[in-house]
């Protein structure tokens, strides 16, 4: 199996001079090739929660099951990473720079979404692909639009995969999927280089990236 896993950091469709605004937003994939490193990526989202946020967490409180980058700190993401650096994957990420695109996103925010997966997408070696292809996003399209949006993806992917290797798009719940998890912390992480120059997550993390692009480009 071929797997990728997307999420984002940031808002799309709100203004940069919005309260809590922000000025950045990042699509970013994590791509698996096996089974193997899938499964061992899973086991350390797991292990995470367990050993780290669980011991955190109030008795009295809603046990934690999933890993958010935002709630989680420095030292737990060390932890994680830990758990994964020999494991082989790839993260690879769009950042768009809103102020640069600001007149059209109001207009039309799922088109540029669409656009910013495609440019994501674009720079994957899917041609390689030999087995199934299985992309699974954070569910975020809703309503009328993801048909056409599942359609359209599918059109972009199998103009690069071989027509034998079949493709399917999934939209889940991050707490559903433990991968899904594993993107958010990454997203994070190129967020934050961006949008704030803090680069102590992204720097651990720093030799799995495949390619990571500003759009525009300067």
């Amino acid at each position: 199996m071929y797997y990728l896993y997307l999420d984002e950091s940031g808002d799309l469709g709100h203004p940069i001079q919005s309260p809590g605004a922000s000025r950045h937003f990042v699509i970013t994939v994590l791509e698996v090739q096996s089974e193997q490193a899938r499964k061992a990526i899973e086991k350390a989202v797991e292990r995470t929660v367990k050993n780290k946020l669980h011991k955190k967490g109030s008795r009295k409180a809603k046990p934690i099951t999933e890993l958010k980058a935002t709630a989680t700190d420095f030292a737990d993401k060390q932890y994680f990473y830990r758990q994964i650096a020999a494991v082989p994957f790839t993260v690879s990420a769009v950042i768009l720079e809103k102020e640069r695109f600001s007149n059209y996103l109001q207009q039309n925010p799922n088109r540029v979404y669409g656009f910013i997966t495609h440019l994501v997408l674009k720079g994957l070696p899917l041609e390689e692909a030999m087995t199934r292809v299985i992309l699974t996003l954070d569910r975020n399209v809703r309503g009328s639009t993801i048909k056409a949006f599942n359609e359209h993806l599918i059109k972009q992917l199998e103009a690069r995969i071989p027509p034998l290797v079949p493709v399917s798009i999934n939209h889940r719940a991050s707490h559903e999927i433990k991968l899904l998890q594993a993107v958010d912390f990454f997203a994070w992480g190129f967020f934050r280089k961006y949008e704030t120059g803090d680069t102590r997550w992204y720097e651990v993390f720093r030799e799995k990236i495949a390619f990571e692009r500003v759009y525009p480009d300067k």
